[in-house]
This record gives C-alpha cells, sequence and structure tokens, in this order.
C-alpha cells in the first residue's frame, strides 16, 4: 500500500507577510487562509503549500491535538511545471526582479530552475519527467 500523491508540503518564514506575498505575485497562488502570526496556507494544483512560522507551530501554547513542528534553516519544494512553459518561468522570474539563483538540465533532459523566496526557502520550478513522471 501507498499514499496516493503529496497533499501538503510545508515550509517555514518568520515573515509571514513577506511570504504571503511573495507566494501569491510571483507564483500566483490561491490563498486559502491566514492566521496572523502563526501561518498562511495556499492551493496549489491538487495540493496544498503551508507556510508556518515555525516560532509559533514549535510553541506549547495554545494547546492543539496537532504535534508541535518547526525547522530551522533554509527548506525546499519544487513546483512541477509543464516544458512548455519553463521559459515562461524564466521570464516571469526575471520581470519580477526575482533573482535566478541556478539552471540545470537533469539527465534526460529535465529542467529545473531554482529561486530563494523572502526567508530564504529553495524553491524549485522542474519538469516531472527529471523523476520519470508524465
Amino acid at each position: 500500500m501507498q499514499p496516493e500523491a503529496i497533499l501538503e508540503t510545508c515550509l517555514y518564514a518568520d515573515d509571514l507577510a513577506a511570504a504571503e506575498s511573495f507566494y501569491r505575485e510571483v507564483f500566483g497562488l490561491e490563498r486559502v487562509t491566514r492566521s496572523e502570526g502563526r501561518h498562511v496556507f495556499f492551493r496549489c494544483g491538487s495540493g496544498m503549500l503551508l507556510i508556518f512560522n515555525p516560532a509559533a507551530t514549535s510553541a506549547a501554547e495554545p494547546p492543539s491535538p496537532i504535534p508541535r513542528h518547526g525547522a530551522a534553516g533554509p527548506g525546499h519544494v519544487c513546483f512541477r511545471v509543464a516544458p512548455q512553459a519553463f521559459p515562461d518561468w524564466y521570464e516571469r522570474f526575471q520581470a519580477r526582479g526575482v533573482p535566478i539563483e541556478a539552471v540545470h538540465t537533469w539527465p534526460g533532459g529535465a529542467r529545473s530552475l531554482y529561486v530563494r523566496d523572502p526567508a530564504g526557502n529553495s524553491v524549485e520550478i522542474g519538469e516531472a519527467r527529471m523523476w520519470g513522471l508524465s
């Protein structure tokens, strides 16, 4: 038995307003909910991107049935993009003044492009074929 897919993934950011602006304006993600000082959640295709304030989610208060969590240092997420859209993403980042950290071609020809979000997380856009997916 295996899970069907990743339902949600999570990154951490001290400045939730900057993170929200970045993911809404640069990636066009739809905000689903926001809890001031704690989190902002976005819809991305059939999944969710959760951005948490690490100090708030690792704190014991308020009591919650959900286990505490948090991370220190930059995380990583990769957004799946269609091969034909790859050049458009490159141009989108340039037009919005988002520095492109790296562009990489994997064995087999799949491409990835890396930027950083305001919290320093590594954000990749990549073609699914890098993992043999279609």
